[in-house]
C-alpha cells in the first residue's frame, strides 16, 4: 500500500543521514553548510551517504550562497557538478537558477534538467525569490523539473500555507509542489491538511540548530515528524 505522505528531510552528514533513515524519512536532501541555506556537498560525502542509505538521496547543486542568478562561470561549475553526481547512484539533483529580474531562468533550467536525467530535479527554493508564483510554475512546467520545494513565497510554509494550496490546485499532475520551510512536528501535519501537500520536506532547523552534534535529538525530531503525519 502507497504511503498518503512523502517526508524529505534535509540533512549535512552522513550521521544525520542514517538518523533520518532510521526515523522513518523517505528520501534525504544531501546538502553542505546548511547553515547558510544549503550548498554542494562534496563527492566524499554523497559516496559515503549513497553506501550507507537505502532511501533515495537527492544531491543539492548551489555553488554559493547568496542570490541565484550566476555567471557564466558559476553556471559552468553547476552543470560540471551535476555531471559529476551522475556518477554516483542518487535519484536527484535539486537547484535553481533565476534571471536578474526575477524570474526563473527557463533556457539554463531546462539545460539542468536535461544534464541531470535519468535523475529527478527539484527546483528550490530559489522559487520563493519569484516576482509571481504562479507565472514561475507555469515557467518551471515544461523545463521538465519533476517538482518545486517552496514555503508558498512567505518565511516559512506555515506563513504560506494558502499559497502552497493554490500553487499545488494549479500544479495538478503537471509538476509536484514540495512545501518546506519551517516545519517540524507540531505543524506539518496541518499544512499538509491545509495545503493538500503530499511530499513535505524539512530539515529541522528551528527545532535542531544545523551545526548541533545532538544527532539522538534529531532523530527524535524526524521520528515525531512521521508520526504526526501518521507515518
Amino acid at each position: 500500500m502507497a504511503k498518503e505522505f512523502l517526508l524529505e528531510i534535509a540533512v549535512g552528514s552522513l550521521e544525520r543521514a542514517l538518523a533520518a533513515e532510521r526515523a522513518g524519512a523517505d528520501r534525504l536532501e544531501l546538502c553542505s553548510d546548511l547553515e547558510s541555506g544549503g550548498l554542494t556537498p562534496s563527492v566524499e560525502l554523497i559516496r559515503r551517504v549513497r553506501a550507507a542509505v537505502k532511501i533515495p538521496v537527492h544531491v543539492l547543486v548551489r555553488p554559493r550562497p547568496g542570490k541565484f542568478a550566476y555567471t557564466p562561470d558559476e553556471f559552468t561549475l553547476m552543470k560540471q557538478e551535476i555531471a559529476a553526481i551522475r556518477g554516483e547512484h542518487v535519484e536527484g539533483v535539486v537547484t535553481g537558477v533565476l534571471l536578474l529580474d526575477g524570474s526563473v531562468d527557463k533556457q539554463r533550467t531546462r539545460e539542468l534538467v536535461a544534464l541531470a536525467a535519468p535523475m529527478q530535479a527539484t527546483f528550490h527554493r530559489a522559487f520563493d525569490q519569484t516576482n509571481d508564483l504562479a507565472v514561475s510554475l507555469e515557467d518551471l512546467v515544461p523545463t521538465g523539473a519533476h517538482r518545486i520545494l517552496t514555503s508558498g513565497g512567505a518565511a516559512d510554509a506555515p506563513g504560506g500555507a494558502l499559497a502552497l494550496r493554490n500553487l499545488i490546485e494549479r500544479a495538478g499532475n503537471r509538476i509536484t509542489i514540495l512545501p518546506g520551510g519551517g516545519l517540524h512536528a507540531g505543524n506539518i501535519a496541518e499544512l499538509a491538511r491545509a495545503t493538500g501537500a503530499r511530499e513535505l520536506h524539512t530539515g529541522l532547523g528551528r527545532i535542531i540548530p544545523y551545526a548541533s552534534q545532538n544527532v539522538e535529538a534529531f532523530e527524535s525530531a524526524v521520528r515525531d515528524c512521521a508520526a504526526s503525519l501518521g507515518m
